[in-house]
């Protein structure tokens, strides 16, 4: 008779099959990857998060030169976060020594980097990976910089195009969703990007009723559910399109069915981080719990779901790869 309390190595081989994903060269044991942020500025909450189980975790952005503002700030809001925060104040060589440590102890984590120029970004990735990073994220579209940030296709290639001539890792470009976002991602990935993340934050703003005050001073980076349907629909677009490099989808992640829908309209992992502002191991455990138990109701798997929706759409127009 099977003793109840010894683990069952077949169910767990199952639950780990129902949940692997594969994205810029990482093999995945969850689709979850925590986002970058405040939270992923610290080397105990990356080591924790990827023990808990993410699949990966996005590093705050490295920035050689990042800005000294004191104007870093989060206002909470019903429907998610506005935040005023820009580039990690770490140095660039603090950052190598955890780069290090995680390359040496075979963690996933995902160096998310910037610089003021394409040649600096392509300098600040070649020192990184040299560091034994195994994937870096391009967070090239935080618009709370000063002056904010007006994207265009020949801005996003020339700083993905400066760091694929300078490392062979693949990395992903983060984008915010918003007018142009299908000739943004096709400049990407014809400049070398090997994986499109979408979406950074969007353009937000919220007034104090009482006082008629500006929270946070101005326009500054929204995230939060209030964006997910805006994303899910950007994705729906490029796989509609045709585009076939992997996407990271990126907003508005609450609970399990906001990851089972992003990988349903055809994000191959999906980035969750504002809703772990609350609670953040017990927020992410939820989630993550969350997806792995409707996977096994509906006897099922990720590499299944991936892309499930684009079977009821009206096809596709032409590869745009």
């Amino acid at each position: 008779m099977t003793d109840p309390t010894t683990p069952d190595p077949e169910a767990a081989d199952t639950a780990t099959a129902r949940t692997a994903a594969s994205v810029l060269g990482l093999a995945l044991t969850s689709p979850i990857v925590v986002g970058s942020g405040l939270l992923t500025d610290q080397e105990r909450n990356i080591r924790r998060l990827l023990t808990a189980g993410a699949g990966a975790v996005v590093t705050k952005t490295i920035h050689p030169t990042p800005p000294r503002s004191g104007n870093e700030r989060l206002s909470r809001l019903p429907t998610g976060m506005l935040n005023s925060t820009m580039y990690s104040h770490r140095s660039v060589e603090e950052w190598c020594r955890m780069l290090r440590g995680f390359a040496r102890d075979g963690l996933p984590v995902i160096a998310s980097v910037h610089a003021d120029t394409p040649d600096e970004l392509g300098a600040l990735a070649e020192r990184v990976t040299d560091a034994g990073c195994r994937a870096l994220e391009l967070g090239i579209s935080c618009l709370n910089e000063e002056g904010g940030l007006g994207d265009t296709p020949q801005r996003v290639a020339a700083y993905t195009s400066a760091v694929r001539a300078r490392t062979s890792l693949p990395f992903s470009v983060k984008l915010a969703a918003g007018e142009g976002t299908r000739e943004r991602a096709v400049a990407a990935v014809d400049a070398g990007a090997d994986a499109i993340t979408l979406s950074d934050t969007i353009a937000g703003l919220a007034v104090d009723v009482d006082t008629g005050k500006i929270e946070l001073g101005g326009v500054y980076g929204y995230s939060g559910p209030g964006i997910k349907p805006l994303v899910l629909a950007e994705i729906y677009a490029l796989r509609q399109e045709g585009m076939t490099v992997p996407i990271l989808g990126s907003g508005g992640v609450q609970e399990a069915r906001d990851v089972i829908e992003y990988l349903s309209v055809g994000a191959d992992a999906v980035q969750v981080y504002t809703a772990l502002h609350k609670n953040m191991h017990e927020s992410f455990d939820a989630i993550r719990r969350g997806t792995e138990a409707w996977l096994s109701a509906h006897r099922t798997s990720v590499e299944e779901l991936v892309g499930r929706s684009l079977e009821q759409g009206e096809g596709t127009c032409a590869s745009v790869r």
